[in-house]
């Protein structure tokens, strides 16, 4: 079986995490697929970002839950990257949501950060989500730690939903079995035995050798998420996945 590459964060081998330069240029790579996440602010506003603050992306120690202005913040990495993408704006989902309608085919997973459901309650982080991405919501996948925001998204609006877990255990593999996500996602390294069979597919992240991803394809993921999506789409095999596309 040929996976199915899903950029982790966008192109973040090459670019900013998260960020449209990111976001973009796996797209443009020959992505089918991608993944991004989301917190909200102070002023309800969704923003694409991992952390609950700047520190890592932009190198300030300003939360996401404080006032601030984002035209002084620019999320280029520069602990990684220097200045090769300085400035870098804070990205919105509004406007990662308007990228995917220039790239119809293309599927987002969405993950919604566990500190903005606990800062701010799960329903209205939810709702406030579901309600940014509705023009897109045929190409949006929801994923989360948080199983509750999950479920409450798939029956308030039908969503597909992934589920991301961090044990590969028995208890974990009977609320799945109980509640049928659309994804099972984890670290490979967290598997333990074979990857449990049901009403979902797999989707294992943090793998940027090919060979490797075609190991676990050959047991069972489907998916294989990645940071170097461009160098991974050179593979002869994998490169059979990948998605050339006019944009819409």
């Amino acid at each position: 079986m040929i996976p199915v590459l899903v950029a982790h964060r966008g192109y973040m081998e090459n670019c900013p995490e998260n960020s449209l330069s990111a976001l973009s240029a796996a797209l443009d790579a020959g992505a089918c697929m991608i993944e991004f996440d989301v917190q909200m602010d102070f002023n309800e506003q969704l923003l694409v970002l991992h952390d609950d603050n700047f520190k890592r992306t932009a190198g300030v120690s300003q939360s996401v839950f404080k006032p601030q202005d984002y035209a002084n913040i620019s999320v280029h990495e520069p602990n990684r990257l220097a200045d090769a993408f300085n400035p870098e704006p804070v990205p919105m989902l509004r406007q990662v949501a308007e990228l995917l309608l220039d790239y119809p085919a293309a599927t987002a997973f969405v993950e919604i950060k566990d500190e903005s459901l606990d800062q701010w309650g799960m329903e209205k982080v939810v709702d406030k989500v579901l309600a940014c991405i509705e023009p897109v919501k045929q190409q949006c996948v929801l994923i989360a730690d948080n199983l509750d925001a999950l479920l409450y998204a798939r029956n308030k609006a039908d969503y597909k939903i992934g589920w991301v877990i961090h044990h590969h255990d028995s208890a974990h593999q009977e609320l799945a079995a109980r509640h049928t996500p659309d994804f099972l996602i984890c670290n490979y390294k967290w598997i333990n035995g074979d990857l449990w069979p049901g009403g979902w597919q797999w989707m294992l992240y943090d793998i940027s050798d090919p060979e490797l991803a075609l190991e676990w394809a050959g047991k069972g993921a489907a998916l294989i998420e990645t940071r170097d999506i461009g160098g991974m789409l050179q593979h002869p095999v994998l490169s059979q996945r990948a998605c050339r596309r006019e944009q819409g």
